[in-house]
C-alpha cells in the first residue's frame, strides 16, 4: 500500500501575484505542467461528510487514484496506479478497482461495497520550486467557469513549515488566509 502524510500550507493569490512569483522563481522552478484531477463521490456524499476526497489525477501519461483523508493536522493520502482502461471503467461504472484505495475506503466508510459518481474535473497548470525548506508550488486551476491561483508549500515538519510559510507570505506582503482546498472549491462551483 502506498501511503503518505501530506503536510502543506496554502494561500489563494491573485493573478498578478501568481505571475510575479513565476517570474521571480523563473530560474529555479520546474517548467509548468498540466494535470487534471477527476473527482468522484458517493451518492450521499459520504466522503465529503468525512472531510475526505477521492480523485484520479492524470499527469504526464499516468493515472493515479488517490484517497485523501484527515490525519491529525495533515492529510493521509493513499495512492494506487491505474491504467487508462481501469480509469475509464471506474468513471463509467462507478465501481472502484481492487487495490489499496478500495481497502482503505472500506475502513474509512465501514462499508464493503460503495458506488461512486463522477463529478467532473479540475485542470491545474503547476510549477514547482524545490527549496531547502520544502517545495513551493504555484497552481493555476480551472474548473467549471472558475479560474483561481494558489501558492502551496509542502514540507515534512508542521511547525517549522508553518513558520517558513508565514515568513514567506510576510516577505511578499500577504497575510495568511487559509483557503478551502481544491475539492471544496470544486464542490462550491459545481452545478450539482
Amino acid at each position: 500500500m502506498t501511503q503518505e502524510i501530506e503536510i502543506e500550507f496554502k494561500q489563494l493569490i491573485d493573478k498578478n501575484t501568481y505571475e510575479e512569483l513565476l517570474t521571480y522563481f523563473q530560474n529555479r522552478r520546474h517548467p509548468i505542467i498540466t494535470q487534471t484531477n477527476h473527482y468522484f463521490e458517493t451518492k450521499n456524499f459520504l466522503l465529503k461528510d468525512k472531510k475526505s476526497a477521492l480523485r484520479v489525477r492524470y499527469k504526464e501519461g499516468d493515472y493515479i487514484l488517490t484517497l485523501k483523508q484527515p490525519h491529525n493536522s495533515s492529510l493521509l493520502e493513499t495512492h494506487q496506479h491505474l491504467d487508462e482502461k481501469n480509469f475509464k471503467d471506474f468513471k463509467n461504472s462507478g465501481c472502484l478497482p481492487e487495490g489499496a484505495v478500495k481497502k482503505q475506503l472500506s475502513t474509512l466508510l465501514n462499508l464493503q461495497t460503495v458506488h461512486f459518481t463522477y463529478l467532473g474535473y479540475l485542470t491545474t497548470e503547476r510549477s514547482e520550486v524545490p527549496i531547502k525548506e520544502g517545495l513551493l508550488v504555484l497552481d493555476k486551476s480551472s474548473y467549471f467557469n472558475t479560474t483561481d491561483y494558489e501558492l502551496e508549500f509542502e514540507c515534512e515538519d508542521y511547525d517549522s513549515g508553518k513558520l517558513f510559510f508565514l515568513n514567506f507570505l510576510e516577505k511578499w506582503q500577504m497575510s495568511w488566509n487559509k483557503p478551502k482546498n481544491k475539492i471544496e472549491r470544486f464542490y462550491e462551483a459545481s452545478p450539482l
